[in-house]
């Protein structure tokens, strides 16, 4: 990626020193590159059209809170001068605003150059591209910004010699060791490895970016949502719409569902009226912008409907094209949960859809999985996923019903195949509980649509906590630390007063008070809704639906219920390992995978190893081709 060039929609907005805007002047299509002067200066140039204007970034002001919707300002006062960037591939403005931040920095430390040097110089003058961050810039910034901090000194250790003053000591009420010590410089914390994607995911990035449809596909774990969620931030935001088939699936990736976006209802009137739908002006305009449209989930779209918004788009876009010209960005994984059907009805997946084979050019699988790391699970997994049960995978999966998976009064989530199922185990539970009740409501942003907001919303818009409670985390609050989407935890306590928030400590042995998080729920047609809500849910029991996309520390399953193919799967595929999971009524007959799936699955793989034998023999032709002397 390159971190010092931007393709984007710029504004500048010259300002008067009362705040007044004097002059404004915006493009769509504009070029903003980093790069240095003769006298070695961060300088910003701005090529709109063919005109170029150059900045010097001495002292600047950089607002990024909306980094993630592609728009940030760059505020130069000594021009009066506000830059401001727009439609930026999100993930691409934040490397862009890391480097110039990082390179200013960097700059600040070097000796500066007198007014009166610049205007005698004899230097030509040049503009070069700036150099791309390095562990040395890190380096050089977190030392400076130590020596910074050792300079000021404490309230009994002086800044140094020369710079000794009065202070007045403070009253130190912690008695702890620590009242006299420096105070920690922060550290600027930058990740070199950017894309952090393995070589797989890498290629199925750049074949997006070359312009393709794409269907990328693979078994669970294999870091299919990581992926998109790269792919979404590499696009442009004002012509990238990101949709899933379900509102949860939606949610994770900050898009709305397929059917929110498309504008049909629930897409089973006939084309002519899915038309009409799609043709209100609120969804016209959302259709004429769209250009790159993602669809996760998609084994749970049903292949009438996906040639239905294949019809749509073209007639709505007034193209002949595939879809419309529209790109698609197709993930998912058919041997997992189908599509859900009407009793009597004939099932009818995507891929079996005349509009599939127009509208998919490249399909590619992920095969590295990330969840588990044992050999053993990983083949048992793969083998439920085609629908297939050996005695001795059978015997194993029967053996895990004696598991003692609890631990630290954390105990098992259980999956269930119905969630009446779910709402019951988790009340019965929680009743069980004899200490006082916390009830914790969310803030929605618009309590009129709050049931598309509970639609999408992993957290309830209510939530009864008591000390003992079982939990799960909604969201990644930190990484590093195993506090992920699933993590398994019981609540301790809670903070002082009646809204005190609640401790928790997790699985992975952290402890500590969870704070109100916030999930934006895109609603369709540019409406954008949001809920405030502890990022928890109680944890005695789950949908198998649910817990699509996440990854479990301890699980119970109950499979005698199953009713769907993959069911069985996905429900097994939670866990990270077998020590951590306990399948309690194993049987053979609950592991079953549609024919037609694993029909298209078994095409999809032949054509893989097709597609790899000629790039290996592609590359040994060239190794062999001598050069012509």
């Amino acid at each position: 990626m390159n971190t010092s060039e931007l393709c984007c929609s710029v504004s500048t907005v010259k300002v008067a020193p009362t705040g007044e805007t004097i002059k404004r002047t915006s493009a769509r299509s504009a070029t903003v590159v980093l790069g240095r002067n003769e006298f070695n200066d961060v300088i910003l140039r701005l090529d709109i059209n063919k005109t170029s204007a150059k900045y010097l970034m001495r002292d600047i002001t950089v607002h990024k809170r909306f980094i993630k919707d592609g728009k940030a300002c760059i505020q130069l006062p000594s021009h009066n001068l506000q830059i401001m960037l727009s439609n930026c591939p999100p993930h691409q403005l934040a490397a862009f605003l890391k480097c110039l931040v990082v390179k200013r920095e960097c700059a600040k430390q070097q000796k500066p150059i007198s007014g009166r040097a610049r205007l005698l110089s004899e230097l030509p003058r040049k503009f070069e591209e700036i150099s791309p961050l390095c562990e040395k810039d890190v380096n050089a910034i977190n030392n400076a910004r130590a020596k910074a901090v050792e300079a000021k000194g404490t309230a009994t250790t002086p800044a140094g010699p020369g710079k000794r003053k009065s202070v007045k000591r403070p009253r130190d009420n912690s008695g702890g060791p620590n009242a006299d010590e420096v105070p920690k410089a922060k550290k600027l914390n930058i990740s070199l490895n950017k894309t952090q994607l393995n070589p797989q995911q890498t290629r199925v990035l750049n074949t997006v970016l070359a312009g393709h449809s794409v269907f990328f596909t693979g078994s669970a774990g294999t870091g299919k949502s990581f992926l998109l969620k790269k792919i979404i931030g590499a696009l442009p935001p004002d012509s990238t719409f990101a949709t899933a088939s379900t509102g949860v699936a939606a949610c994770h990736i900050g898009g709305t569902t397929l059917h929110q976006f498309a504008g049909i209802g629930s897409g089973n009137h006939p084309l002519q009226k899915c038309i009409e739908l799609a043709s209100r002006p609120a969804r016209k305009q959302q259709w004429r912008k769209c250009k790159h449209l993602i669809v996760d989930e998609i084994s749970m779209v049903d292949g009438d409907l996906f040639t239905k918004l294949e019809a749509t788009a073209r007639a709505v876009k007034c193209s002949d094209k595939p879809f419309g010209g529209i790109q698609l960005i197709v993930c998912g994984d058919f041997l997992q949960l189908p599509p859900v059907t009407k009793t009597g009805e004939k099932r009818v997946f995507c891929f079996q859809s005349a509009a599939w084979t127009q509208c998919i050019q490249l399909t590619m699988e992920l095969t590295q999985v990330k969840r588990q790391d044992d050999p053993v699970f990983i083949n048992i997994l793969q083998n439920i996923r085609i629908g297939r049960c050996p005695q001795e995978l059978c015997d194993r999966l029967t053996a895990t019903a004696n598991h003692i998976i609890d631990r630290n009064g954390i105990l098992a989530t259980r999956l269930c195949t119905h969630k009446q199922d779910v709402d019951l185990l988790n009340q019965v539970h929680l009743k069980k509980l004899t200490g006082d009740p916390r009830v914790f409501d969310a803030w929605d942003s618009d309590p009129n649509l709050v049931s598309i907001i509970n639609s999408q919303c992993p957290v309830p818009r209510s939530l009864e906590l008591r000390v003992g409670a079982q939990v799960m985390l909604a969201k990644n609050l930190d990484v590093q630390q195993g506090l992920v989407n699933g993590a398994r935890g019981v609540v301790t306590g809670f903070g002082a007063g009646e809204t005190g928030l609640p401790i928790v400590k997790f699985m992975c042995g952290v402890e500590q008070a969870i704070r109100m998080e916030r999930w934006p729920i895109r609603a369709g047609a540019g409406l954008v809704l949001s809920r405030r809500q502890l990022p928890l849910k109680l944890a005695w029991a789950i949908s198998i639906h649910k817990s699509q996309g996440m990854s479990l520390d301890c699980v119970e399953i109950s499979l005698a219920r199953v009713f769907e193919c993959g069911q069985a799967y996905v429900a097994l595929s939670r866990a990270r390992n077998l020590e951590g999971l306990r399948v309690v009524d194993f049987d053979r007959a609950c592991v079953r995978a549609h024919p037609d799936v694993v029909k298209f699955h078994h095409v999809l793989r032949r054509q893989q190893r097709m597609m790899q034998t000629e790039i290996e023999d592609y590359t040994q032709d060239k190794e062999n081709i001598r050069p012509y002397l």
